[in-house]
């Protein structure tokens, strides 16, 4: 459908699928794109039911939408099943309905807070719901939210746009909006809300307000960019002028920086105790504030100076019958043979040790003592260590799926080839190359006076298997003997 309308997408007609819309400014274009719109269907002989056509209609629904020249709106019926909607007994029953309240999200002012409670029912995968009180109550806000939202007025490309965000600690929220009136005054075309991940949820506040601008500019970048006239953004944090003006960014703020340069835009404060459009819906379920911090049980009188730990009594008697040989270095003591154990159980595996790497734990012993062959000492103790052993992750890829080898489609094409090695010795032969020709079963036996270099074994396969057939397309082994 998109092929036949190619040159009428978007000035006058908007199809999805075969649902097809037909938009006019006035009633004398209208009857002139109708026109052509059913002569281009009776071109390529496409036929109507017309109990499904609607015609010179000022209002109308379209894909779930009522759509009239005021602006969007939801459809009544599917908002009166989203109210009557009991709550849901099942895993699959909250999915459902969740998907279905997904569908007006663009309409819902912070609709991923709303239902961040609902969603978190949801993780780890339960079999059964266990419902909470918070969750019971985003259920409830969720539906009423349905019920109060207003028409979105149509998105004037004409008029200057206003970009209203706001963030909290787990989501963050904005507003499109446009001036219309006698008076001017704000009006809605598309909200925006996103839950923050966890790694967002640690940005500052700063990097938070400016993350928001970013993913407000990426969600309507097909109005703003490029638009008629500069655009406006409200936000309640002036962090956006210290970033056109710092001379030192971190990557994550070069690459923001670098996105805002594709937009013509100023940036107004707006206090947030004024921003609650914006504020309300990102902050709705941020949690409660952090509690104060209690007071120490213990004086500051008590710590005079940081905990040390010595063995200079037990590196006194020990030294004694083992005493330090000449040369070593100044300011270190020097650990006989019979401590040596002790120390490195102490620094690597002691409680508070915190189990540190080979580099780490030499370094540390490095600051207070010595001995010969320190290093290989440590290696071989931390490399040892039971507890490192049973927590430390592997630094390899992980394998690879099993998948199954091509089938071949005519003699030769595919090889797999091994050895048979170690047998008794026959005229010098010890070891045997197998061929086997994968698509006719066909082997061919090489015999080697033992293991290949891999010229030899070119060679070898050259002179007795190449030159008879041909030259494989891929060739299978198991990487050795």
């Amino acid at each position: 459908m998109n092929e036949i309308f190619r040159n009428m997408l978007h000035r006058f007609v908007l199809v999805y699928i075969d649902d097809i819309l037909i938009y006019s400014p006035n009633l004398s274009d209208h009857v002139d794109h109708v026109k052509q719109v059913l002569h281009r269907l009776h071109h390529y002989h496409i036929y109507l039911k017309l109990e499904k056509c609607e015609f010179h209609q000022s209002t109308t629904q379209f894909l779930g939408y009522v759509i009239s020249p005021e602006g969007i709106q939801m459809d009544c019926a599917k908002v009166e099943a989203i109210k009557s909607w009991p709550q849901p007994g099942t895993v699959k029953d909250l999915q459902r309905f969740l998907g279905f309240a997904n569908f007006y999200h663009q309409c819902i002012s912070g609709h991923s807070d709303l239902t961040a409670p609902l969603t978190s029912l949801l993780r780890k995968k339960p079999k059964n719901l266990s419902w909470t009180s918070g969750a019971i109550e985003a259920l409830r806000k969720l539906k009423a939210a349905f019920c109060m939202t207003p028409t979105l007025v149509h998105a004037d490309p004409t008029r200057p746009f206003v970009v209203e965000v706001g963030t909290s600690a787990l989501g963050v929220g904005a507003v499109l909006s446009q001036r219309r009136g006698e008076t001017p005054v704000l009006h809605p075309c598309a909200y925006f809300s996103k839950r923050l991940s966890p790694a967002e949820q640690n940005y500052d506040i700063g990097n938070r307000e400016l993350l928001a601008i970013k993913l407000a500019l990426e969600e309507w970048r097909h109005w703003l960019e490029g638009a008629n006239h500069p655009f406006e953004v409200i936000m309640d944090h002036k962090n956006l002028q210290y970033l056109r003006e710092a001379k030192c960014l971190n990557p994550r703020q070069a690459r923001w920086a670098l996105f805002f340069t594709r937009f013509n835009f100023c940036v107004n404060y707006r206090p947030g105790n004024k921003n609650t459009k914006v504020d309300a819906f990102s902050r709705i379920y941020s949690p409660d504030p952090m509690p104060e911090e209690p007071e120490p049980i213990l004086s500051p009188d008590l710590f005079v100076c940081p905990i040390t730990w010595s063995l200079d009594d037990d590196i006194s008697a020990a030294t004694k019958e083992e005493p330090a040989p000449p040369g070593g270095p100044d300011g270190k003591a020097y650990m006989p043979t019979s401590l040596r154990l002790s120390l490195l159980d102490s620094v690597h595996a002691s409680p508070g040790s915190g189990q540190p790497g080979r580099q780490r734990t030499r370094s540390l012993l490095k600051e207070r003592y010595s001995w010969p062959n320190m290093a290989e000492d440590t290696a071989r103790f931390v490399r040892g260590c039971s507890v490192c052993a049973m927590v430390s992750t592997s630094r390899r890829l992980p394998e690879g799926k099993l998948v199954p080898l091509p089938i071949p489609r005519h003699p030769f094409s595919h090889l797999g080839i091994d050895f048979a090695t170690d047998l008794p010795v026959s005229n010098g032969f010890t070891t045997i190359l197998i061929t086997v020709d994968r698509f006719s079963k066909a082997c061919k036996l090489i015999p080697l006076k033992g293991l290949p270099t891999a010229l030899e074994m070119a060679e070898a396969l050259f002179s007795n298997v190449f030159r008879h057939f041909c030259i494989p397309e891929d060739i299978v082994s198991d990487r050795g003997p």
